[in-house]
């Protein structure tokens, strides 16, 4: 009987920095992973922008660059294929790119099952002809007829990806959905079903939402992780696109704070006029009672409106002292 194959440790290859990442600080260069989060947290919107970027070599969400590029093999189970053309074509339009300039390769097949030896081996081959840089199965329920829930189901179906991952030297991520209620857990800990899912992964994405603003969590097995970044989905006409949001965070109101206090307080502190639903969203105030709140400051004459929005109108001392 033949013995493994074994390597003394300093021996073994190191990863040159400029190999390490496919996007960095995103993914890294032949991971496979987990893009998560509840429903509506724009999933299949990020994991098409990791398509859009690495078929171009720009930038993701116009800030975080692709070490790697090259072509993308893309299923998405759940949607109709006029309605990933549309998606595709509102990102890269916010990228100035035209979607017939990408390589990105989307499989129309109706159906396909990684619990199938069939679809398996099907796949597999398109791979090998394809040869892509990342491939993006969106999402897992709809590519598994197997109980989430359980390890020794979950595992086969992983350990194929991972496999595929190997042999043809690919990223592969995977959109899978986050347990409801989850809110409070660790991000890889909300993710739904078997813990298989989070062990497995080398780079995980999470997203979660809260109010308008949708906040993005990286995870590495071997690289630094990081956590906040605030992201919000911004329409122009029929197309949509993420970007990273900075506007300033909403602040929480002071426990004994009355609606106009808080009016106030959000208006002073304001560089320039705010329009309504800027000041509802940061002031965290109710539509009807910030407009009784805004009706009697203006007819008080403590706040000035216009075109432009609100303004706080400064009295004499308030001023001088500027």
């Amino acid at each position: 009987m033949s013995l493994l194959p074994v390597m003394s440790a300093h021996q073994l290859p190191l990863c040159p920095p400029q190999r390490r990442w496919l996007i960095e600080p995103l993914w890294m260069n032949d991971a496979v992973g987990i893009v998560g989060g509840e429903p509506k947290c724009t999933k299949s919107f990020l994991a098409l922008h990791m398509a859009v970027a690495v078929a171009s070599g720009t930038p993701c969400l116009r800030r975080y660059a692709v070490a790697a590029p090259g072509r993308v093999l893309l299923y998405a189970a759940e949607d109709a294929l006029h309605v990933v053309r549309q998606r595709l074509e509102g990102i890269a339009r916010a990228t100035h790119l035209e979607l017939h300039s990408l390589d990105i390769q989307v499989i129309t097949a109706p159906s396909l099952r990684i619990d199938v030896a069939d679809d398996c081996r099907r796949l597999a081959r398109t791979v090998a002809h394809l040869e892509p840089r990342l491939l993006i199965l969106d999402p897992f329920i709809r590519l598994a007829r197997i109980d989430e829930n359980v390890s020794h189901q979950v595992a086969p179906v992983l350990a194929f990806l991972r496999d595929l991952q190997r042999q043809h030297h690919l990223a592969i991520a995977v959109v899978h959905h986050a347990r409801k209620g989850a809110g409070n857990a660790r991000a890889g800990q909300a993710l739904r079903g078997s813990s298989e899912f989070h062990a497995w992964g080398d780079s995980n994405l999470y997203l979660r939402r809260k109010g308008d603003r949708i906040c993005l969590s990286i995870e590495h097995r071997a690289a630094a992780s990081h956590g906040g970044i605030p992201l919000r989905l911004v329409s122009n006409g029929p197309h949509a696109a993420l970007e990273i949001d900075d506007r300033p965070p909403p602040t929480e109101p002071e426990p004994d704070e009355t609606p106009e206090q808080r009016t106030l307080k959000v208006l002073s502190a304001a560089q320039n006029a705010l329009g309504f639903k800027e000041l509802r969203r940061t002031c965290h105030i109710r539509t009807s009672t910030l407009c009784e709140v805004l009706a009697s400051l203006t007819r008080d004459g403590r706040v000035l409106k216009s075109k432009a929005g609100y303004t706080i109108v400064q009295t004499q001392s308030e001023r001088s002292r500027t």
